[in-house]
């Protein structure tokens, strides 16, 4: 096992379809990982239950819910994720949606993320939005306004780690979904790096889903990106 002394940037995601599962992941990795991300997926199961389960056993909660909607909705929605002891909260990287969860936020441990493009677009998913650019170019417009609305932090994939650091400065949390070891499949991913490059590139935090939680043993998976990170 690693010392827990050592800076652990893992995120766990709880990609599972109940709170069993989760429960059953999080006591398989145990004292590894103290964060954990809760998706679309297992708030549909469980709702803000198993949040409070999780903070409750002492872990800190990324909640992963990309909002999106009218400001109206979003302000109601981020004030009551704010008592609840969330640490992160995401919300696309959306002028009016990023306004409305900064200062609904306020007063409040809660930082919001603002998710630039998601890690499993591709050239023709831009297409589609209609912009003219690239993926590179949305992410790099989307964090200048998101540093510019007072957000906590940004998600973008590792390959534009270091342009949104840039961007971003030292201050900004950088969160990167899309970390793979080498050779683990990426799955539905298409732009994905290896946990060392995306720490080396800026970011604060990986999160990692199946290649930990599918593992056969996701205790020694979580030890073994560690290894990877330390040495």
């Amino acid at each position: 096992m690693i010392p827990r002394a050592l800076h652990n940037p893992i995120i766990v995601a709880l990609d599972v379809e109940s709170a069993a599962a989760a429960r059953s992941l999080v006591a398989k990795i145990g004292p590894r990982v103290s964060f954990y991300k809760v998706g679309l997926e297992l708030y549909t199961a469980a709702g803000m239950e198993i949040v409070k389960q999780l903070l409750g056993e002492g872990k800190q909660v990324f909640l992963d819910l990309k909002m999106y909607d009218i400001p109206e909705t979003v302000s109601r929605a981020v004030a009551v994720v704010a008592l609840s002891g969330v640490r992160f909260l995401t919300v696309h990287a959306v002028s009016s949606v990023m306004r409305a969860a900064v200062a609904s936020r306020a007063g409040s441990r809660l930082q919001i993320l603002g998710v630039t493009v998601l890690t499993s677009f591709g050239p023709e998913d831009i297409d589609d939005l209609g912009y003219e650019g690239t993926v590179a170019s949305l992410v790099e417009r989307r964090a200048r306004k998101a540093v510019e609305l007072g957000v906590d932090g940004i998600v973008a994939s590792p390959l534009e780690a270091a342009a949104v650091r840039r961007i971003a400065g030292p201050d900004t949390i950088i969160v990167t979904p899309g970390v793979r070891s080498a050779g683990v499949d990426a799955g539905d991913q298409r732009r994905v790096a290896t946990p060392l490059q995306a720490i080396r590139d800026g970011a604060d935090y990986l999160v990692m889903g199946r290649q930990i939680t599918r593992a056969a043993d996701p205790a020694a998976e979580v030890d073994r990106v560690l290894l990877e990170l330390a040495e």
